[in-house]
């Protein structure tokens, strides 16, 4: 997709900005809370953002379009390959990088990889230290602004939560700071480039996420095959789709008690964020090995033009 500096916001100013880090350091919390919707799915699981998520957000006569962008892994099968395509192509295509670490750790292997790619585009980089919350001890920032400060020419690095709110006004005045002029990119009601049944697919999957463990729920992909309104009713069918016959077993539970717990939480969700009843239909297929087929890999709609910015 081609990001044109819109005409009808010509006097304003803008920035496409890329979240990046390494996997389970929050960004897409910080992108909800930037943006001020759930626009990202989120878990205590790695690996939780798969593809590229865009969230808008316009604010007086700035709008900022963030790009939340998968955890920066070795990839370990061709899904693993795409994801590291999704942040790399994102880095060397936008206007500046928001790079996101924990707080009291230490500089990692992909946040050294990320700050080579910041070098080699010339991009203009914000540091967010994320769960200052859960550091005991604080003083443990200050080395490790220190350690970051000597890797790379950081416009601001600021310690934030993304669960509590601290420290955010003060990363997005930062990252206002990025807006050049030249107009918006989007209409100012612009949330998000997600189409709802892809949002709704993916609120689905993090209810996996969040009931399922170990390797189960990483070989799950949600689709929305069937959206429609009927009256005061929004009708959904969300099939998810896994690598196994035994991972099918652990979705559907004993009696269907586990894929009832899935649409449970999912539909409270859902009608939180459509703002109508939901009557959510869930169904469960294998895909053998879909992770490590290209071409299973593009039907569920993980297509490299999907990485073109």
């Amino acid at each position: 997709m081609e990001y044109d500096r819109d005409t009808r916001g010509a006097e304003g100013s803008s920035a496409l900005i890329a979240i990046v880090g390494r996997p389970n350091v929050g960004k897409s919390s910080i992108l909800n809370r930037l943006v001020g919707e759930k626009v990202a799915i989120v878990s205590r699981k790695p690996q939780t953002t798969r593809t590229r998520i865009m969230g808008v957000l316009t604010v007086g006569e700035d709008q900022l379009v963030f790009m939340d962008t998968p955890g920066l892994l070795k990839p370990r099968n061709s899904l693993g390959d795409y994801m590291v395509k999704s942040v790399v192509s994102t880095v060397a295509g936008v206007d500046a990088c928001l790079l996101v670490t924990e707080a009291g750790a230490p500089v990692s292997k992909a946040d050294e990889e990320l700050i080579r790619r910041f070098r080699e585009a010339g991009v203009p980089a914000v540091l967010a230290i994320n769960k200052i919350d859960l550091l005991e001890d604080k003083t443990r920032l200050m080395a490790q602004i220190g350690a970051y400060s000597g890797l790379y020419d950081f416009e601001a690095l600021v310690p934030v939560s993304a669960r509590d709110g601290n420290g955010m006004d003060a990363l997005l005045s930062e990252l206002r700071g990025l807006a050049a002029p030249g107009g918006w990119l989007f209409d100012e009601d612009m949330l998000t480039d997600q189409t709802e049944p892809a949002l709704a697919a993916e609120l689905v999957r993090e209810k996996v996420l969040r009931l399922l463990d170990q390797e189960v729920p990483h070989g799950v992909a949600a689709v929305t095959e069937h959206m429609e309104e009927e009256g005061e009713t929004l009708t959904l069918h969300v099939t998810l789709y896994c690598e196994k016959q035994s991972h099918k077993g652990m979705l559907i539970g004993k009696g269907g008690q586990m894929l009832k717990k899935i649409g449970t939480l999912a539909r409270k969700d859902l009608e939180e964020f459509f703002g109508c009843k939901v009557n959510l239909q869930l169904w469960v297929k294998v895909k053998e090995d879909w992770r490590q087929r290209p071409q299973t890999l593009q039907g569920l709609g993980f297509s490299e033009k999907n990485l073109e910015l």
